[in-house]
């Protein structure tokens, strides 16, 4: 098995809280709009702004892989961009992920209040590979994506 690092590497890790997580059974093309969007929030915004999606209250806007994707209300108001998504499965894989970071910096003595997410990144996870077998000897792949999610925050002063 590889060994895996984090994408950041800081010196003074006494003010920051790391959580990473593995293998989350969303698409990188969704994951990563979502992640685009709450890199800089502070941590109790973007928990809110997830908690919204999931209830389908405010929509994610995808810039990179926006084709057919239709516009919805309010988008380009606050994000400059109309068309969007409500990508409930990755905002709740993200919303877990956030706790967990959100615990590590308490357990580390940080500020929960205070804290800022300053870096987020999600890879590409394993592809589990299976095919579907179809008539006359042929078969249709059923590729299933997963991804990889690293977040650090830092205790803002």
């Amino acid at each position: 098995m590889p060994t895996w690092h984090y994408s950041l590497q800081l010196r003074d890790e006494s003010k920051i809280a790391k959580a990473v997580r593995y293998d989350i059974p969303v698409s990188i093309k969704y994951m990563r709009e979502v992640v685009s969007v709450i890199r800089g929030m502070k941590l109790e915004d973007a928990k809110k702004l997830l908690e919204n999606v999931v209830k389908l209250k405010e929509p994610i806007p995808f810039r990179r892989y926006h084709g057919k994707v239709s516009h919805r209300r309010g988008l380009a108001d606050k994000y400059g961009w109309p068309a969007g998504r409500y990508p409930v499965k990755a905002a709740k894989f993200l919303l877990e992920l956030l706790e967990n970071v959100e615990a590590n910096a308490e357990n580390k003595g940080l500020d929960k209040d205070k804290l800022v997410i300053i870096h987020i990144a999600a890879h590409k996870g394993v592809t589990l590979k299976r095919y579907m077998p179809r008539a006359f000897g042929r078969a249709t792949p059923k590729f299933r994506r997963t991804t990889n999610v690293e977040v650090v925050v830092r205790e803002a002063s």
